[in-house]
Formats: C-alpha cells, structure tokens, sequence
C-alpha cells in the first residue's frame, strides 16, 4: 500500500516539475511582451491565428500567447497571474484538471488556456454552474479578451434562436452547462439547418467540473415532447370513427396483430374528419391516432388482453393471466384503449430528447475543468472523462488551522455546543461562515442565533445575485453567515479589516456531509492565498453519516465511550478516520451508481449518434433523396414479404402481402391475388418494387421543381423519424424500469438492456421505412406543394423551439401582440392563433 501511495505522490511531483519549467519559459516572455506598445500586443492576436493557420500548433503556441495573455491581464484587469497559475493554465489546455484552491485566481488562470484555444477559431465554451457567474465573468474576463481582438458571447435560456447563434459564433462563449445540453438536444430536433444555434463541440473548459461532471452526473437533460391539450379529444374522436367502419373497410393481419383501412375506410375516414387526403404530411399524427383506435377495437380484447378495474385499464399478463399494475401499454395504445371504454384518458408524457452530462461533455474534442476540490473523484475523472486531476501548490502556504472532529452524544447536545461557539467567536468580532447539510438546518440554526440575539444572514441558494453577495460580506469583521455546504461556490470570501489579527475566518461545520469532496469545500472557503483561518467540524451519534455507515466495531466503541453527561465531548483520531472511511464507502457506492447510469445511457447514446447523424444528414441535403427514399421502399418491400413467407399458410401470407401493397404502395386496381399467385416470393419482390417505382415516379413528377422535390422529402423523411424516435425513447425509459426485475432470474439487467434495445432499435428503423414508404406512396401532392412544404419547415423547426421554451423562442421576431384568437397565427402555420402561439401564451 504504501509503494502504490509512493508513485502516486511521486508522479504528481514530477508533473509539478514539468509544468514549473514549461512555466519558466512562459515567464521569460514577460520582458518582451512588456517593452511593446498596447497596439503591438493587442496585433499578437491576429499574429497567432496566421501562425496557426499556417501549421504551427497550439502547443508551439502556447509559451507566447500564455504570456500575451499575462501582460494584457496587467494592463486591461490590473492583475498579473502567478507561476502556480500559469502551472494550472498549462493542466487546462492540455485537457485534464486542476486542483487549485479556494482563492487561487481561478477564473484568471483559465484566461491563459481559453485565450490560446480560441486562436483555432472553432469556438471556446466556459461552462459555469449558474447564470449569473456566466454573466459575471463573460463582463469581468471578456473585457480583456475583447481588448485583445476576441468575441465573446453569453448564452443564456432568456435568448432566442438568432441572439444563441450569434453567441456560439463567438469565439468565446459563455453558458451554464445546463443550456448547452438543451440547445444541443434542440438543433437535432430542428428542420432546418438555418435554425440550428451551435457549431461542432471544440473545447469546453467547466468550472467547478467535481459539481457539473460528478454530482449532476445522474440527472439526465430532458426535453419533453409538446403534449397537445386536444390529445383526448382526438382519440376519442378517433375511436368515434373507426366504431363506425365495417369489416370490408379495413383488413387484419391476424399473425403480426397489424391493422389497417383498405381504400373504402380512408374514404371514410376523409369523410369523417374532412380532410383531402388522409396520407398527406400534416395528417401524420391523425392517422397515428386512427392506427391506435383500429387496433384497441378490433386486435384487444378486453378480459383477455386487458381488463377495467375502477375506472382504470389494466394490462393483463398473457403468462399468467394476473393485472400489470402500473403498467401502461406504449405509443398510444394504452389511451386508445381507454377511449374504447369510456374510462378517463390519461395524459401522454413523451421525451423527445435526452442525454445525460457524462454523454454530453465527452462529445467536445477537448474537455478540461477547474475545482478545487477534485483529487477524491480522481478515479471517475479518468475512466469516465480520461482526464486526470492534477494537484497545483498554492501560491503562498496555507495557514488555515482545520481542528479535530468535536463528537457529541446527541444532536441537540452538538448544536448548544455550536451555538455557544458561535457566540464565544462572535464577542471577539471574528467572522463565522456555518456550513449545514440540509436547508432545514440552516433554519434551525438561524432561530437559535435570533433567541441568542446574534445578528446573522442565511444563503437559501434561491438568489445566485444576492448569494454571492453575501458571501462576499461574510469576512467582515463580527459577520455570522449560514449556508449550505455548497453554497457560495465560484466566489471568493475576502477578510475585512482587523480580522486577519482574530484569526482570519472561522468555518464551522455541523455535520460531515456523505462526500469528502464537499467538506474539503467547505474548509476551502477559510484561509485563502495564505490567509489565517479555522475550521472545525461538529458531529454527532445521531448524525445520518454515523447512523448508517458507521461500522458495528465503531458503534460498540462508541456505546462504550458514551458519557452520562450528553454535553461532554468526545475527541478520538480513531473516530475521524472511521468518519472518513464511512465517506468513502459512500462515495464508492455514489461512483457505482453513476457508472451504471452511463453503461445505460452508452447504448442509447450510440443510436442516438445514429439517428442524429442521419438527421443532419437530410437536413443539409442539397441533393435529390430519392435514391435514400427508394432503398427505404426496397426495403420495407423485402422485409414484409420475408416475414409473411414463414406463414404456413400460404393463402393466408398471400392475403396479408396484397393487403399491403393496397394499403401503403398501389392503388387497389394495380394488383390482384391472381398476380400473387403466379410469382415466387422473390418475384413477389422484384414485381412490387417495380410498380412502387411507377407510383414514386408519378408522385415526384407532380412537384414544380428540383428545389420543391428536395424540401418535400426531407420533411416527409424528418417527420417520421422524429415521431419514432420520440416512440423509440419513450419505449426505451419504460424498458430500463422494468429490466431490473430480470436480475431475479440470474440475468445481467444491463446485458438484457442491451440486447433487448438493439432488437428495438432495429425495430424502429424498420417502422420509419414502413411509415416513410406508406406516406410517399399515399400523399397527395398538388402543384403548391412546395410552398406548402417550405411553410411546414418553418412551422415545424418554430414548433420545436416554442415546445420547449412557449411563447419566447419565436416572440423575438414576430408580433403576436394585437393578433385576435380566431385569426390565423402569423407564424406561417396555417392554424388559427388560438391553437397556436395564443395556446403557448394562454399558458
């Protein structure tokens, strides 16, 4: 064990080493960059960006512009980085992290890197945790970067689609890291690639990484679907419908349990919902609803597929015959079914987009970060980023005094010893920072100080503004502040007058929080750039940490420790490493748990890798897509016949492959059962193909022009895949809630998932071509198709944007102001302003 810590302390000193002498040569600039004028420095920009065009690398680079950088700091911010920061400068360019401490010059230091990476022109991120330190240091650092010949742009969530592309375009960009991963999952749902707002993921540089890549690792970005207030109302009026069909209207495929209207039901269907042509694009989520409706009414049966219980569809397991409780038949079905009964219709919840921060962040070519508290998650750092945590030394010593653990046999006997602490530091004027594990602590805190009459301000973590605010307060002389552990991050707590003389800040801690991580934190905010501070942390028996991770060796030693009186306190080393070691079975059991959300999120990752690059494929499309559009006819052609081949019955497989080709490729008068039963199955193929060829070609040959054929197939195409892969998800969360259960029969959970989503995935492609192949053959396309398409883009990419933000992403360019609700919505879409826009603003 102790050889294994020898190489690890001995490989951080000699990385130390190397970046102290790569350091020294950036130092050896400092005269020369000084000696010239502010124009000579301020023309290196421009100087650098030929260079690099011209071969030179960024690392050839880097030893000039870091002291570009330096001595345009001293001028512009009045501030001149140190060695250590430069040490830090050099770990970020190179895409791993820093540790710096609390009070290090952090956001200085990243200067250097963002600076010298900007020069490639493909765009810098610097990822904050909240709006408001976005704002802070795009205002404070993009003084200096404008002042040396660089853009810098602030994304934030209140900003439209135009104002978000001008930011990317920046060479500089500062966002959250939050919007970065919506605006990601948004352009991939856009139509138009006009309407997409980033550029390629180039080099992203987060502050407080631990906090973005490790403790929001789990919670994974989501964009829900726009979920229509008329949802109801359509499947009810779709069951309505198909409740008035008779049995020559539609035709079972009883085999597969497929479903659908022969040419007398879509005349019906016309009639009913008067529409032109059932098949045409806007009609896509229509016939969704009537494909449901024919299969709850005449593919389930109710006591054998489902049973209704209380007013509520059960499903009923077809293995052994009991009610799936919670259980909820996908795309639709469920509520069809519902519609069928009578019962009330629950409401769809869709995602149409998600990612989790682990996929997001590894996607940019370079990701590094800065924390000062990242050397405990070293090991998630490197598997997971593959990038390493690099200890840099503090530019003076720190002198901060961090006191033993203080144990106490009871909470309520801990906290009258904080309180009395509190008072006892407050007399003498020395500022206090508390730190507590929960809000609700912090309340509580907060009434024992106003019963003691001590003045103090508490941090709801509500207000970023006023929180950092108050930090920045929190060193005057006499200040009492209340917060959570992690409250105040990314601002520096600077001592007033006089309280360097009383021992600097005071940090009191109530209780030792799962992760060392955020203790570590905690104690940073005290004793900066070799400043004197304290802190001491307050424990109890009572504590959760000692509760549920203390070991049962630990626990009988403290029984036997515990005193009669509960106000006396315990001081034991012993104590202090059980503590930690605690914390560490935590934060193993915490890395685990992450782990295994990726290995989850890795396989949707790759299909949505997939299906996004095939997307932004048809989106920037100059050419005709025909050729993409045919395969897909081929294809479905192929696979029907296959899968109706292994019939038995011949008669029956001929059956349901005419009753194809009448429903989704030829009019019904083009093929009869006798043409059927002079072919193969692979002249079947060939035959089908070739008068799917006929129809696609006089579909084609109804559009104006080349221009009108492209747009018209990329929003036929685009629509499909973006309703299935929106089924896809939706059909993949409900597979990973259940796939759990599978690990009882001694099965890997994840390698069913796996398996089982790939079968899916396959699946789904399968159901784009069908839908892709059926819209095509079906649509009926007149002369104005064009404009008709062109408007549906827009709509469309507008409608994406609006779901996710109603009302603002399309409100900065267009007046709904005085727009009357019956009127047409001037978005273009060809709805009155009531179920458009005026529904998003009604909202």
């Amino acid at each position: 064990m102790a050889n294994i810590l020898r190489k690890v302390i001995e490989n951080d000193r000699g990385e130390i080493r190397k970046l102290e002498k790569m350091a020294k040569k950036v130092e050896a600039y400092a005269d020369e960059m000084e000696a010239l004028s502010d124009s000579e420095l301020q023309a290196k920009t421009e100087e650098f960006k030929k260079r690099y065009q011209e071969g030179e690398t960024l690392d050839q680079l880097l030893y000039e512009a870091f002291a570009v950088v330096r001595e345009g700091a001293k001028r512009v911010l009045g501030l001149f980085p140190y060695r250590v920061q430069i040490m830090g400068g050099i770990v970020l360019h190179n895409g791993d992290v820093p540790e710096m401490r609390t009070g290090e010059g952090k956001t200085l230091t990243a200067t250097m890197p963002v600076y010298l990476n900007a020069l490639a022109g493909e765009g810098v991120h610097v990822i904050t945790v909240n709006e408001y330190l976005s704002a802070r240091d795009a205002t404070e650092m993009g003084e200096l970067y404008s002042w040396l010949g660089l853009s810098v742009g602030i994304n934030l969530a209140s900003k439209s689609p135009v104002e978000k592309r001008e930011a990317y375009n920046c060479d500089i960009t500062y966002s959250t890291n939050s919007e970065v991963g919506f605006d990601y999952l948004r352009d991939n749902m856009v139509v138009r690639k006009e309407d997409m707002v980033q550029r390629p993921l180039n080099y992203a540089l987060v502050d407080e990484v631990d906090s973005v890549l490790i403790d929001e690792a789990r919670t994974p970005l989501i964009v829900s679907g726009p979920v229509s207030s008329e949802t109801s109302a359509l499947y009810t009026r779709a069951d309505k419908f198909v409740k008035t069909l008779e049995s020559v209207d539609y035709a079972i495929d009883v085999p597969s349990k497929t479903i659908g209207l022969m040419d007398s039901g879509i005349d019906k269907a016309e009639e009913f919902f008067n529409l032109e042509n059932l098949y045409d694009i806007d009609n896509v989520a229509l016939t969704h609803y009537i494909d449901n409706a024919l299969r709850a009414n005449y593919i389930m049966s109710l006591n054998m597929d489902y049973v209704v219980s209380e007013g509520e569809v059960l499903i009923v397991d077809q293995f052994t015959g009991r009610t799936m409780e919670g259980r909820r038949f996908s795309d639709g079905l469920h509520q069809a079914i519902e519609a069928k009964e009578g019962v009330p219709i629950q409401d769809e919840s869709k995602t149409s987009a998600s990612i989790t921060y682990q996929n997001m962040f590894r996607m940019y070519r370079k990701l590094s970060g800065m924390t000062g508290t990242g050397k405990t998650e070293e090991e998630e750092f490197r598997e997971i980023y593959n990038m390493r945590v690099i200890p840099i030394p503090t530019n003076r010593p720190v002198q901060r005094i961090d006191h033993p653990d203080l144990l106490y046999a009871t909470t309520e006997a801990k906290f009258r010893a904080v309180i009395e602490d509190i008072k006892e530091r407050h007399e003498k004027g020395q500022p206090i920072l508390v730190g507590t594990v929960a809000v609700e602590t912090s309340d509580m805190i907060s009434k024992k100080l106003q019963k003691a009459g001590i003045p103090h301000e508490v941090l709801n973590a509500k207000n970023h503004e006023k929180e950092a605010q108050i930090i920045m307060n929190a060193g005057q002389r006499g200040a009492v502040t209340i917060a959570t552990n992690m409250a105040g991050r990314g601002t520096d707590i600077k001592l007033g007058k006089g309280v360097l003389e009383l021992g600097g800040l005071c940090v009191i801690g109530t209780e030792r929080h799962e992760s060392r991580r955020i203790d570590n934190q905690l104690r940073g905010r005290s004793g900066r750039q070799g400043d004197e501070g304290e802190s001491q942390f307050y424990l109890s028996f009572e504590d959760d940490l000692m509760k549920r991770f203390a070991s049962d060796r630990v626990k009988v030693f403290l029984e036997r420790l515990l005193p009669e009186d509960e106000d006396v306190v315990i001081k034991s080393r012993m104590l202090t490493s059980q503590v930690e070691s605690a914390q560490k079975r935590v934060e193993g059991n915490n890395y685990d748990i992450r782990k295994q959300v990726l290995q989850y999120d890795d396989v949707m990752r790759e299909q949505r890798e997939i299906i996004y690059a095939e997307r932004y494929d048809v989106i920037t499309a100059e050419r005709d897509l025909g050729p993409e559009i045919k395969a897909m006819i081929g294809r479905t052609i192929d696979r029907t016949i296959d899968g109706h081949s292994r019939n038995s019955d011949v008669d029956e497989a001929l059956e349901a492959i005419l009753n194809f080709a009448h429903n989704n490729l030829l009019p019904e008068d083009s093929i009869s059962m006798d043409d059927l039963d002079e072919w193969t199955y692979e002249e079947m193929k060939d035959e089908l193909y070739e008068r799917a060829m006929e129809v696609y070609d006089s579909q084609i040959a109804k559009l104006p022009d080349k221009e009108s054929v492209i747009e018209f197939q990329k929003v036929l195409i685009l629509r499909v895949v973006d309703s299935k892969w929106t089924d896809h998800i939706d059909a993949l969360d409900q597979l990973r809630n259940s796939v759990g259960l599978r690990g009882y029969a001694q099965n890997n959970p994840i390698v069913e998932y796996q398996s089982e989503s790939f079968r899916m995935f396959n699946d789904m492609i399968g159901a784009i071509e069908f839908d892709v192949t059926r819209l095509m053959m079906k649509a009926q396309i007149h002369q104005q198709e064009r404009e008709k398409t062109t408007a549906q883009a827009r709509t469309t990419a507008a409608g994406n944007i609006s779901a996710q933000r109603p009302g603002q992403a399309t409100d900065g360019q267009l007046d709904f102001t005085n727009v009357k609700r019956n009127a047409p919505c001037p978005c273009g879409s060809g709805k009155k302003f009531k179920n458009c826009h005026g529904r998003h603003r009604a909202s």
